[in-house]
């Protein structure tokens, strides 16, 4: 073998053991694609609850921040209140349980969306983590909450050939 087919042998090696560390590295952050996406759902789901918690227990002051603060738009502030509200304690609640396929990340996402447009001025920080929990809920609309949830589960055996 001259000097000019040892090198190319020698970069066709370098390649194959590229591509199979590529497949090895790809084959790895596939199986890790269960876990993000719970907790992905895990940590959502706990920022809304959380944000839920808050505004019930002291109802009067959530009445209050939706009518002087909070601008929702085309919602009077008691039902914009009771609404998300219910949004961010019912949610969070089938995210985490992995129910409802893609309607709670939908939901939350609007539920976050508004918060968003309904406060006048918001802190770049602020601004910045609701960003993020979008993303986060656009995922998990987008490919669906994982094989590791009750959807998976449940759902072969209520509808039957899906």
């Amino acid at each position: 073998m001259n000097t000019i087919q040892s090198a190319h042998a020698s970069r066709a090696g370098l390649v194959q053991r590229g591509l199979g560390l590529w497949r090895l590295l790809t084959r790895s952050l596939d199986s890790l694609q269960p876990l993000a996406a719970l907790l992905a759902r895990l940590y959502v789901a706990q920022v809304f609850f959380l944000s839920g918690l808050t505004k019930l227990r002291d109802w009067e002051i959530t009445l209050a921040l939706f009518t002087d603060e909070y601008k929702v738009p085309l919602l009077p502030p008691a039902l914009a209140a009771a609404m998300g509200t219910a949004g961010e304690i019912a949610l969070p609640v089938l995210l985490v349980l992995g129910l409802g396929g893609r309607f709670s990340p939908l939901g939350l996402f609007v539920v976050n969306a508004v918060a968003v447009i309904s406060l006048g001025e918001i802190a770049p920080a602020a601004l910045q983590q609701h960003a993020f929990w979008g993303s986060l809920l656009a995922g998990l609309a987008i490919y669906g909450l994982g094989p590791w949830s009750l959807d998976r589960w449940v759902g072969p055996r209520l509808l039957p050939g899906q």
